[in-house]
C-alpha cells in the first residue's frame, strides 16, 4: 500500500508510476507492476480532436486536442494539416472561436482545477496578448458571438453566485460588459441576436422535458415570452434568427415524441414544421446568410447529416462513415460545413463536407498510441424487455474469441446526466478491457436516456428514479442468458449520475455482481441536492425531486445508496475530484467510509486538483491504471 506522495517517472519514453502523483489522494490501491505500465501505455496515448470554430476569412480552422497535459486551442491550416497549439493553459479549454470577420481575434474560456467557475478571455494572435473579459471568480458560460462580430453574450453569475444572467460585451473593450437580461434560475443562455444587434434569444432550460424561449430588447432587458406554458411541458432549443429577423427557427418536441426543426413566425406567432422526422434531431445550425440548415438526426445512437433550405426542402444528404457527429460549424463562405466524427475504430477527428460538391475531407487525424484501430471491435445493438414490458436497448462490445475462449467477464458501463445516451463511440482506454482483457462492455441505455423520444426521456423523473435501477437488473439477466458471457463475473461502472446508478446497483443486486466502480457520483440525494452549486440547484431539483418537500426528502433518503450501503459486501472502487462543482467530493468519501465498515474492500481515489471528472493527463492515466488493477484482482480472478 502507498500513501499520495510524490510523483511520475518517465522511463523508456513511457510514464511509469513509480509513485503518486502529488494531487492525488489514494488508499488501498496497489504498486502497478512496471511490465503492466508498459504494455497499457499505448492505450493511455490516444489523442482526439473537436471543432471550435473556422477562420472567418480563410478555411481554416481553431480545433481543441491535446499534446500536454490538457487540452488546448490549436490552428489547422488545411485538411491534414499541422496542428498549431496557441494556447497553453494549465487546465483545459472549455469554449473558444473566432470572432466573425476578424482572423485575429480568438475569445475563449477556461476553469481553474476543474471548478467550473470559467473565465472568459479576448486572445490577439497577432500581439499574444491575452485579456481577461470577465470578473475573474464568477461563472461564464454559454458564448455567442452577434453576426457583425461586434457583442458577445454570455451567462454569469456575477451577480449573486446562483442566477444566470445574460451580459454582453465589447471583446475590445472589457469595460463595456454590462448585464443585459436580469434573470431567475440557473438555465439562462442566449442562443442569437438579430443582424441589427437590438433583439437577442434566449432560452430557459427548467429540466430535461421543459423549456422557454425569450425575445429580449438588448438596450432595456424587456423580455416576451415567445413559447407559453402548456399542459405538457415542451422542450424548445437552440433558437435562431432568420436572415430578414421576421422568423425563428428552433427545435422542438411539442405534439411529438421527437425533437423537430421548427420556424416561427414573429408577427402573428405561427408555427411552422419543416422536418418531419422519425428521430431526435440532436443539432442544427444555419448557415451565415440564414438561407440553409445542416442538422443531424440522432438514429439509434447513430447521427444522419441533413442539408436543407430555409423551407424545409432537401438539398443534400451527405455520405459521413457511420458513427457519431458533434459541433456542425458553417464557414463564413457557405460552403463547407465543419464537424467531429467519431466510430469503435476511430477517434473523435474533426472532418468537413464541401456541400457544392459532397466532398469529405479529413482535418485532423488523432494518433492512436501506436495501435491499429481496426483491432477494435465494432459494438451489436440488442434490446431487451425490462420488467414492466418496457424495451430497453445496449451496445455491447465483445472480446475476440479466438484470443480468448469461453464465456466472458462483462462490465455494465453506464452513462450519465441521467439525461444522457450511449452511443457507439470510440472507446479510447477502454479498449483495453476488450482487446487485452477480454472483458465484454455492456453500454445501456436504460429509461431517462435521451434519443427515444419525450416519454421514454420522463420515466425515470422523481418517484420513478429507481426503474432505472431496475433495468440494469433486466440488464444482468440478459448477461446471465447470453451462452458467450459469464453471468457469474460481472461488473459495473459509470461516472455521475452513472456513478449514482453503479451504486445504487451494488445495493440491489449486491450478490449478483463481482465489483463496482463508482466515479464522482451520488451517494445521497439529499446531500448532494444541498452541497451542489446553487446556479444548478433547482435544475436538479425538477429531474430528482425538492428534497424541501418532507415526503420527497423521505423518499429520496430511501432510495440513496448510502442509505442502503450495508448491502455492499463486494470490492468497491471510489474516485472523486476534491472541486466538483456538481457532485461534491464529500458524496464518495461518505460512502467509502460506510462499506468500509462493512468489511468490504474498499479504494479510494481523490483528486486535489480536478472537479467532475479528471481532465489532467497524469491524473487520468492513474486513474486508468488503477480501474485496470481493480478489475484484474477482482473481477479477473
Amino acid at each position: 500500500m502507498r500513501g499520495a506522495t510524490l510523483g511520475l517517472a518517465l522511463v523508456a519514453s513511457s510514464f511509469v508510476f513509480a509513485a503518486v502523483p502529488p494531487n492525488l489522494v489514494v488508499e488501498n490501491v496497489p504498486e502497478f507492476p512496471p511490465p503492466l505500465v508498459e504494455k497499457i501505455q499505448p492505450y493511455l496515448s490516444v489523442r482526439f480532436a473537436f471543432i471550435h470554430g473556422w477562420n472567418p476569412v480563410r478555411p481554416e480552422m481553431l480545433i481543441e486536442t491535446r499534446f500536454g497535459e490538457t487540452a488546448q486551442l490549436h490552428i489547422v491550416k488545411m485538411p491534414g494539416g499541422a496542428r498549431r497549439q496557441i494556447t497553453f493553459f494549465a487546465d483545459a479549454i472549455n469554449e473558444g472561436s473566432f470572432r466573425p470577420r476578424d482572423p485575429n481575434t480568438v475569445v475563449l474560456s477556461h476553469d481553474v482545477g476543474g471548478d467550473e467557475f470559467y473565465q472568459i478571455y479576448r486572445y490577439d494572435l497577432t500581439s499574444s496578448d491575452m485579456t481577461l473579459l470577465t470578473d475573474g471568480k464568477s461563472r461564464n458560460t454559454g458564448m455567442i458571438w452577434s453576426r457583425d462580430g461586434k457583442w458577445l453574450a454570455f451567462s454569469t453569475t456575477r451577480r449573486n453566485g446562483n442566477d444566470t444572467d445574460i451580459w454582453i460585451v465589447d471583446p475590445s473593450d472589457p469595460k463595456s460588459a454590462r448585464m443585459a437580461m436580469k434573470v431567475e434560475g440557473g438555465g439562462w443562455v442566449a442562443t442569437d441576436f438579430s443582424k441589427d444587434n437590438a433583439r437577442m434569444l434566449v432560452t430557459n432550460e427548467v429540466s430535461a422535458n421543459e423549456s422557454y424561449l425569450y425575445l429580449v430588447d438588448v438596450a432595456t432587458g424587456a423580455a416576451t415570452l415567445l413559447t407559453p406554458k402548456r399542459a405538457v411541458p415542451v422542450y424548445y432549443s437552440s433558437a435562431s434568427f432568420s436572415a430578414d429577423d421576421r422568423d425563428i427557427y428552433f427545435t422542438s418536441d411539442e405534439g411529438s415524441e421527437f425533437q423537430q426543426l421548427v420556424r416561427m413566425h414573429l408577427d402573428d406567432r405561427s408555427k411552422q414544421v419543416i422536418s418531419r422526422e422519425a428521430w431526435d434531431i440532436e443539432e442544427w445550425a444555419p448557415s451565415e446568410d440564414r438561407g440553409r440548415v445542416s442538422y443531424t438526426t440522432n438514429e439509434n445512437g447513430v447521427s444522419v447529416l441533413h442539408v436543407i433550405d430555409a423551407n424545409g426542402k432537401e438539398l443534400l444528404r451527405p455520405r459521413v462513415p457511420q458513427g457519431v457527429m458533434s459541433d456542425l460549424r458553417w464557414h463564413p463562405n457557405g460552403q463547407l460545413i465543419g464537424f467531429n466524427l467519431s466510430s469503435a475504430r476511430s477517434p473523435r477527428d474533426v472532418y468537413s463536407i464541401d456541400t457544392t460538391t459532397g466532398a469529405l475531407q479529413r482535418w485532423t487525424e488523432s494518433e492512436t498510441g501506436g495501435l491499429n484501430p481496426e483491432r477494435n471491435v465494432e459494438p451489436q445493438l440488442v434490446t431487451m424487455k425490462s420488467f414492466d414490458g418496457t424495451q430497453i436497448s445496449a451496445f455491447v462490445y465483445r472480446p475476440d474469441p479466438a484470443k480468448f475462449p469461453g464465456r466472458r467477464p462483462a462490465i455494465v458501463t453506464i452513462h450519465g446526466g441521467p439525461e444522457g445516451q450511449s452511443r457507439p463511440d470510440f472507446l479510447g482506454r477502454n479498449n483495453y478491457w476488450i482487446n487485452e482483457l477480454g472483458i465484454a462492455l455492456i453500454y445501456p441505455n436504460v429509461r431517462g436516456s435521451t434519443g427515444y423520444g419525450k416519454t421514454f426521456l420522463a420515466m425515470d423523473n422523481g418517484y420513478k428514479r429507481e426503474d432505472t435501477v431496475k433495468d440494469i437488473g433486466t440488464v444482468i439477466n440478459w448477461i446471465k442468458s447470453d451462452p458467450a458471457l459469464d453471468g457469474s463475473r460481472i461488473g459495473i461502472y459509470g461516472g455521475s449520475y452513472g456513478g449514482y446508478m453503479t451504486l445504487a446497483t451494488a445495493t440491489h443486486y449486491n450478490d449478483q455482481i463481482r465489483a463496482a466502480i463508482d466515479v464522482v457520483g451520488i451517494s445521497n440525494f439529499v446531500t448532494f441536492l444541498t452541497n451542489t452549486s446553487g446556479y444548478r440547484r433547482d435544475l436538479r431539483r425538477v429531474e430528482y425531486g425538492d428534497e424541501r418537500d418532507p415526503k420527497m426528502a423521505a423518499f429520496l433518503q430511501q432510495i440513496s445508496p448510502l442509505t442502503s450501503a450495508s448491502k455492499i459486501k463486494k470490492p468497491l472502487f471510489v474516485v472523486a475530484g476534491f472541486n466538483d462543482p456538481r457532485v461534491p467530493w464529500t458524496e464518495g468519501q461518505q460512502m467509502v467510509q460506510t462499506v468500509r465498515a462493512n468489511g468490504a474492500p474498499v479504494w479510494w481515489l481523490m483528486a486535489k486538483d480536478e472537479g467532475h471528472g479528471f481532465d489532467k493527463r497524469t491524473n487520468q492515466d492513474f486513474q486508468f491504471m488503477a480501474m485496470v488493477m481493480f478489475w484484474q484482482q477482482y473481477l479477473l480472478q
